[in-house]
């Protein structure tokens, strides 16, 4: 739990004592529901749009913490027993090996309105997926005036386009974008990387670039290199790029040519003590009435089909589900990443500590 300051610590122990002489016991105080998503200005959004709104409605508090993703965390969470989280944002990836490895609650979908209600490939029995997300070039358009990057080969080319560049610390993005620069066409990069020598070629071409490499984890570090010129480039997640610019009025551009999205969905741990709040949270945050205001904070993309439907057409256009933007958009594989995340994460980390 966040840690408390001595004051509201007091108040607490005096609420605490107050309930155990009124029911002439000692039970221990519930905790209250936690909810898990990636941070920044995304989280910020989430926070007036979904938490406060619902803790309101709910008549208590709702904390809510930030973590930059690893599957190993949530599963140590639920092995450890009583999990201190209770519903998590998660990658699709993630989601499918919870649900596989059972870590995860199953949802009441009567609650959600059900799966027919959300776009193809966002739901499963233990995921609703809150987000359609994109990985994508990004650079400052006051920096680079002369020519813009167009494509991943753009992203490769220091010659043409001189400065560091950042990428995320991960092996999944980071193998897609190295073969689509070395020429793979989009609709061929997973046929290719299921090839030992696909992968050897995906990290023969990021070896080209490690010299210039500056890796990120947490998805509000390459907004700050971009602003400071500490890199050229970066990927960032399309909705960070779209949300600095509205709030901070940079001119930072995105390249959807050669994007990569993804599916980010709602779970709750198993054993979680406040499932039952948590299967109400993920129906509030999924109505459309409330889950449609996000475009207009964060251009994040809405698996649930009538919420899309309201979106304003000036939002709209800034998505990753925006026609245009798809159709030049690679959709992250995510059964090739279940098979075979383990192992190109393990030589990716070995590869990066060279």
């Amino acid at each position: 739990m966040i840690q408390e300051n001595k004051t509201t610590a007091l108040r607490r122990a005096l609420a605490i004592g107050a309930t155990a002489l009124a029911l002439g016991g000692g039970a221990a105080q519930a905790r209250d529901l936690t909810i898990v998503s990636f941070g920044g200005t995304f989280q910020d959004a989430q926070r007036e749009l979904f938490f406060k709104p619902f803790a309101e409605k709910l008549g208590k508090p709702v904390l809510d913490e930030a973590w930059d993703g690893g599957y190993g965390v949530l599963q140590s969470k639920v092995k450890a027993g009583q999990p201190n989280w209770d519903v998590v944002q998660v990658e699709a990836e993630e989601l499918a090996l919870g649900c596989a490895d059972g870590i995860f609650e199953k949802l009441d979908w009567e609650k959600l309105g059900g799966q027919d209600s959300f776009i193809p490939g966002s739901t499963s029995e233990c995921g609703a997926g809150h987000i359609v997300w994109s990985v994508a070039i990004a650079y400052d358009g006051n920096k680079l005036t002369d020519q813009q990057p167009q494509s991943w080969a753009d992203f490769w080319d220091v010659e043409k386009f001189p400065g560091k560049r950042g990428m995320r610390k991960t092996a999944k993005y980071a193998l897609e974008a190295a073969l689509m620069a070395d020429g793979v066409p989009s609709d061929q990069v997973y046929e290719m990387l299921a090839t030992p020598e696909g992968v050897d070629r995906a990290f023969a071409k990021l070896d080209e670039l490690r010299p210039n490499l500056v890796w990120w984890e947490a998805g509000a570090q390459p907004l700050s290199m971009l602003q400071t010129g500490d890199v050229a480039m970066s990927t960032v997640y399309n909705g960070r790029i779209t949300g600095l610019n509205r709030t901070e009025g940079t001119n930072m551009k995105l390249v959807w040519n050669q994007s990569i999205y993804a599916v980010d969905s709602w779970v709750i741990l198993a054993g979680a003590e406040n499932k039952d709040a948590g299967q109400d949270f993920i129906a509030f945050a999924s109505a459309p009435e409330n889950l449609s205001k996000l475009p207009a904070q964060i251009a994040y993309g809405l698996p649930v089909i009538a919420a899309a439907a309201m979106v304003p057409a000036e939002f709209a256009a800034d998505l990753p589900t925006n026609p245009d933007n798809l159709a030049v958009s690679l959709n992250l594989d995510v059964d090739y990443w279940v098979d075979n995340s383990e192992e190109l994460t393990k030589r990716f980390n070995a590869w990066v500590a060279q």
